[in-house]
């Protein structure tokens, strides 16, 4: 079968013509060269200059003698990373560079060394990849991501036994605000009713808190030796407690004097008149409030994206660097003498008197109109010690 090419369809231009055609075709393929050069002829490529060359032999010579690391020195140098990183995105910048890395840095001894800092994710950013990078640090043994993520589960998640789990696991490898944070809950019976409160326990787990140098569980102790609260009262013996607690709050404030942004942080809020004091004002200190940890701080974030700690008219911790959430109606003490703002513990009562409250709270004069009205002390007796009173 012949084609639309063969010999029954002649071509239509003649042999001159087409060769015309052919000139013309390479004429203009002339016109259309631009650089000089011949029809015909594929232009030449550009030569590398030496800066390109030495930088692209310098890439692979690095790429190679990192290909030719042993693991166990990657490993360990990842170790100190994540244990010296200020954030988590100091961390996770270094993962997500190469397949090796992101496979070396899931490591369990890499992972049990990274620091409070690292894991400090943000409420707003978190997932469920990031519950699950959480549950394989503390699998891994590390006693910080136990605590956070046990803080997590138990009030923001409402996994009470998941999360309490988690936090005795740090607390039996002598973490402190694990330990003072199982005291608080102890004191509460959060969780559960009111009739699962273990004053005796929440005592227990302050002493061993204190012992190991946690301010906030030392004053705790100190209160409830003052005041009878699960242990004996001996008022001498709270007194030395609270005293040593600010004793301990000046020496860390001391320590770190040094550093010129807290220097400009002091000078700032002294110059402005704010309220930058916490309990070492009763020694003529003024500093700021002490940092949060990233619990508590992921907890406050927690809470005040959704508006409240929950239904049923559930109150939050009115200290800030709390962020602690009832479990049940009536959990929390309030102020005695406003009753508007609450404390889950002594300790944050006391802190956040010293911070903020001490201005909000009713006056001294009207203590003393009060008094006058009725003959004798307002509201029973003065505030106590540390400013206010607490009543469940």
């Amino acid at each position: 079968m012949r084609t639309r090419r063969g010999l029954c369809y002649p071509c239509p231009y003649s042999e001159s013509g087409s060769k015309e055609a052919e000139e013309g075709a390479g004429s203009v393929g002339m016109k259309r060269n631009r650089g000089g050069e011949e029809s015909g002829r594929r232009k030449r490529p550009r030569a590398a200059s030496a800066e390109e060359e030495g930088a692209e032999a310098g890439g692979m010579m690095v790429e190679g003698f990192f290909d030719n690391l042993p693991d166990d020195l990657v490993v360990s140098i990842l170790c100190k990373l994540g244990h010296s990183a200020s954030s988590p995105s100091d961390l996770f910048g270094i993962l997500i560079t190469c397949k090796r890395l992101q496979k070396l840095g899931m490591n369990p001894l890499v992972l049990s060394r990274v620091s409070a800092k690292a894991l400090a994710v943000r409420a707003k950013n978190w997932s469920e990849s990031v519950h699950k990078f959480l549950k394989q640090c503390a699998d891994a043994g590390n006693l910080e991501a136990c605590y956070i993520l046990g803080m997590i589960q138990f009030y923001c998640l409402e996994n009470r036994g998941s999360g309490a789990s988690l936090m005795a696991r740090a607390a039996i490898g002598a973490h402190t605000a694990a330990l003072y944070s199982l005291a608080v809950i102890q004191f509460n019976g959060s969780g559960g009713s009111k009739n699962n409160k273990d004053l005796r326990a929440g005592v227990a787990l302050c002493a061993r808190a204190a012992t190991l140098g946690h301010v906030d569980a030392l004053r705790e102790l100190g209160h409830c030796l003052q005041d009878g609260y699960g242990v004996r009262q001996n008022v001498a013996e709270g007194r030395r407690f609270l005293v040593q607690a600010n004793a301990r709050e000046l020496a860390a404030v001391l320590s770190s004097t040094a550093d010129a942004a807290w220097q400009a942080h002091r000078h700032h809020r002294l110059s402005s008149g704010g309220a930058a004091c916490s309990l070492l004002s009763d020694f003529g200190c003024n500093v700021p409030a002490p940092e949060a940890h990233p619990a508590n701080r992921f907890m406050a974030e927690w809470f005040a994206m959704r508006g409240a700690a929950g239904g049923d008219g559930l109150r939050m911790c009115s200290h800030v660097g709390c962020g602690r959430p009832e479990t049940r109606r009536h959990e929390f003490r309030r102020c005695s003498v406003c009753g508007a703002v609450n404390y889950c513990s002594r300790a944050c009562q006391a802190l956040h008197w010293k911070l903020a409250h001490k201005a909000e709270c009713a006056p001294m004069d009207r203590w003393l109109d009060a008094a006058a009205a009725i003959g004798g002390p307002a509201g029973g007796g003065a505030p106590p010690e540390n400013g206010t009173g607490a009543v469940n």
